[in-house]
C-alpha cells in the first residue's frame, strides 16, 4: 500500500505534467466536457419537463379520472373510421345527474376562448385571455387552489350569475398593487362580472400561462361564447382510490347510456385515470434520455481514446523522468499509479466543466418552455461515474507500459 505522503506527492507530480502540456490537457479536456454537457443537458431539460408533468397532474392525485372523446383515424374494416361527435353540454349534465349525491363527484368544464380580453377602466389585456367554464366542483376536483377569495356555490354555476375567478396575471395587468381585486367588477368582452376569487399562481405549462385564465360559470361561458363545436371535459374524483376500478365501470356503463352507445360496440368515449397520464407522458419522455446517454457515451469514447493518445505519448516523452524515478527506488506500481491519477484528474476536470455546462444549457432549454429549475443529482453523479470509467479505461494501458519500462534503457534515451 501507498502511503498518504507518497500519494499526495504522486499527486503533485501528476499536476505539474498536466500543466506542463496544457494544449493537449485543454483539448482532452473539452472533447470530455462536450460529452458530459450533451449528457446532463439533455437529462436537465428532459427532468425539468418530467417535474413540469408530474406538479401539473399531481393534484389531481390517484383518485381520479376523465372522460373525454375517444379518439378516431384511419380505416376499421376497410372503410374510414367515423369522427366520435363531442361531449355536449346536455350530455355532461345528465351524466353529473346521474352520480348526483353519490360517491362519484363528477365536474365538467368547457374552454369557452382562447382569445379574450378583460378590461377595467382605461386598463385592457393583451387578447390571450384563456376562458373557462366551469361548474361548482371544478376547483376542488381539479386540485386548483385561490389565493383568495371563494369559487362558485352550486345555485350560481347553475344560475350563470356574471360572477368570475380570475388569474394572478390578470390581476397584475388590471390593478395596482394596493388595490383589492375581489368585489371590483371587470369587463370580459363587454360584459360586467364580479370578481369573487383569484387563483394561486401556477406558472406556465407547456409554454401556456396558467395565471392568465378566467373562470366562469358555464351557463354564462354558454350565454356569452358558442359551445357547438366544442367538447365538455369531465373529470370524476372518487373517496377511496383502491377502488376506482369499481367506480370507472359504474361511470362507464352510465356514460354508455347517455352518449346512447349500442350494446356490443364499442365506446364513443376514452377514460383515463391521471396517474396514468402522467405516467404515459414521462414514457414519452425516456426516448430522450436514452439518446442523451447514447450521445454522451460515444463522445466519451472518442474523448476516452484521445486521452490514450495523450498519455501514451507523455510516456514516450517522459522515459528519462520514469528511468530517474525508478532507478531511485520507484515501484513500477508507484509509477502506474503516478500515470492513473493523472488521467483521473484530466477525466475529472472534463467532467465538471461538462455538468456545470450541462446545467446551465438544460436549464436555458427548460426556460423556454417555462418549466421549473432541475438539478438532476443522479444523473451528475453518472456524469462522474462515467469519467472515472472512460479516465481508468483509456490510461491503464499507457500506466502499465510506464510501470513496465527498463530503468536502464529508459535514462539511456536521449
Amino acid at each position: 500500500m501507498l502511503s498518504r505522503s507518497v500519494f499526495l506527492e504522486q499527486v503533485k507530480v501528476a499536476v505539474r505534467s498536466i500543466k506542463g502540456q496544457a494544449l493537449r490537457t485543454t483539448l482532452t479536456v473539452g472533447i470530455i466536457g462536450i460529452g458530459i454537457m450533451a449528457l446532463i443537458a439533455m437529462v436537465t431539460a428532459t427532468e425539468s419537463l418530467k417535474e413540469n408533468v408530474r406538479q401539473e397532474f399531481s393534484s389531481l392525485g390517484t383518485n381520479t379520472f376523465s372522460i373525454s372523446p375517444k379518439r378516431s383515424g384511419g380505416f376499421s374494416h376497410g372503410r374510414r373510421a367515423t369522427p366520435v361527435k363531442p361531449i355536449s353540454y346536455d350530455q355532461s349534465r345528465r351524466f353529473k345527474e346521474a352520480f348526483d349525491g353519490g360517491d362519484i363527484i363528477v365536474s365538467s368544464s368547457i374552454n369557452a376562448s382562447m382569445m379574450s380580453i378583460v378590461s377595467r377602466g382605461s386598463e385592457r389585456t393583451n387578447p390571450n385571455v384563456q376562458i373557462l367554464g366551469v361548474d361548482e366542483h371544478y376547483l376542488n376536483v381539479s386540485g386548483i387552489p385561490l389565493l383568495k377569495g371563494r369559487g362558485f356555490t352550486k345555485s350560481e354555476a347553475e344560475d350563470g350569475a356574471p360572477l368570475i375567478v380570475i388569474g394572478t396575471k390578470i390581476v397584475s395587468q388590471l390593478f395596482e398593487e394596493w388595490e383589492e381585486p375581489v368585489g371590483s367588477d371587470i369587463l370580459l368582452g363587454g360584459t360586467k362580472y364580479f370578481v369573487i376569487g383569484v387563483l394561486e399562481p401556477r406558472g406556465a405549462s407547456f409554454g401556456m400561462s396558467q395565471d392568465n385564465q378566467c373562470l366562469i360559470s358555464i351557463p354564462a361561458a354558454r350565454r356569452q361564447f358558442s359551445d357547438k363545436y366544442s367538447s365538455y371535459r369531465i373529470v370524476c374524483s372518487v373517496p377511496n382510490p383502491e377502488f376506482i376500478d369499481e367506480h370507472i365501470d359504474d361511470a362507464t356503463g352510465a356514460f354508455r347510456m347517455v352518449r346512447g352507445d349500442l350494446p356490443g360496440a364499442e365506446n364513443s368515449f376514452d377514460i383515463s385515470q391521471s396517474n396514468a397520464l402522467v405516467d404515459t407522458m414521462l414514457e414519452g419522455s425516456e426516448a430522450i434520455t436514452v439518446a442523451a446517454v447514447v450521445i454522451g457515451i460515444i463522445t466519451l469514447f472518442g474523448a476516452g481514446i484521445g486521452l490514450m493518445n495523450i498519455m501514451l505519448v507523455s510516456v514516450s516523452e517522459r522515459t528519462r523522468e520514469i528511468g530517474t524515478r525508478k532507478s531511485l527506488g520507484a515501484s513500477a506500481r508507484a509509477i502506474r499509479v503516478q500515470f492513473l491519477v493523472e488521467v483521473i484528474i484530466i477525466g475529472q476536470l472534463g467532467g465538471f466543466v461538462g455538468i456545470g455546462l450541462g446545467l446551465g444549457l438544460g436549464n436555458i432549454i427548460a426556460s423556454f418552455f417555462n418549466t421549473p429549475f432541475i438539478i438532476p443529482w443522479g444523473w451528475i453523479l453518472v456524469g462522474i461515474t462515467l469519467c472515472m470509467i472512460t479516465s481508468l479505461a483509456s490510461g491503464y494501458y499507457p500506466a502499465r507500459k510506464a510501470a513496465q519500462l527498463d530503468p536502464i534503457v529508459a535514462l539511456g534515451r536521449t
